[in-house]
């Protein structure tokens, strides 16, 4: 039996909530095989990032050739990119390849520290997202990509946990398919990772032949169970619980 491989292409950090880590934590939850190339190093825990440094696009790139040229990957992922010669590398190691493709346009850590240089916001939009199958930005993310029209050409998943209510609306818009999905504001600051674990999730359904909607709807129903059942760690904004169940149930919180 062949397992179906992922590929995150994506930030180090540090406290294992997000990024690369968590990505591949997620991956290994959804059953499929996770590989990575790493595009920046950050020095981070729950309360914030110390420090950020972005690698050389070349060996960025030399890492996602050598995955590609090696491993039967069924799906992508882009996180943090840093800048826009890494965005650059990224588009011409994925372009011609013909993979199903999640971008999640990280501009800010959930402290609220840059992870994507201003001038490369462009660059993104216009290198990077038209190859991909599905874009997952947050409010904030979508404002600073698309400005206040949402463009009806781009597959999105519009990420609805920065506006107000105590229901938090996921919003899933493609060309053929509009799909909301709903969830009660959940009351925890354990949310560190939501964005890339979602993406992840959903890239890990793809790869194992879900349709889009239904990729999405699990991987929605995925993350809120990792919220609800997040072991507390750190005295900031924590991780979550990666080993809740693809089908949304609730696994015991991790302990120590």
């Amino acid at each position: 039996m062949t397992v179906p491989v992922t590929l995150t292409i994506a930030g180090s950090d540090s406290g294992g909530g997000a990024g690369v880590q968590a990505d591949l934590k997620t991956f290994e939850a959804h059953g499929v095989f996770g590989t990575s190339a790493l595009t920046l190093i950050t020095a981070q825990n729950t309360r914030g990032v110390r420090a950020v440094h972005t690698l050389d696009p070349e060996l960025v790139r030399a890492q996602i050739e050598a995955v590609l040229d090696d491993f039967p990957v069924a799906a992508v992922k882009t996180g943090a990119l840093g800048n826009a010669a890494v965005i650059w590398a990224v588009a011409a190691a994925l372009r011609g390849r013909g993979l199903p493709l999640v971008a999640d346009p990280v501009l800010l850590a959930k402290s609220g520290d840059a992870l994507l240089d201003l001038d490369a916001v462009q660059v993104l939009r216009d290198e990077l997202l038209p190859l991909a199958t599905l874009i997952t930005p947050n409010l904030p993310e979508a404002r600073a990509l698309f400005g206040a029209e949402m463009p009806e050409n781009l597959p999105l998943l519009l990420k609805g946990g920065h506006a107000d209510g105590t229901t938090v609306t996921d919003e899933l818009r493609t060309p053929n398919v509009q799909l909301r999905l709903h969830a009660p504001r959940q009351a925890t600051r354990h949310t560190h990772g939501t964005g890339c674990t979602l993406s992840a999730a959903i890239t890990s359904n793809l790869a194992r032949g879900m349709p889009l909607p239904g990729a999405v709807r699990a991987a929605h129903a995925y993350v809120q169970a990792a919220i609800q059942s997040a072991p507390g760690l750190g005295g900031g904004c924590g991780p979550l619980n990666f080993q809740s169940q693809r089908d949304g149930s609730v696994a015991a919180p991790l302990s120590f």
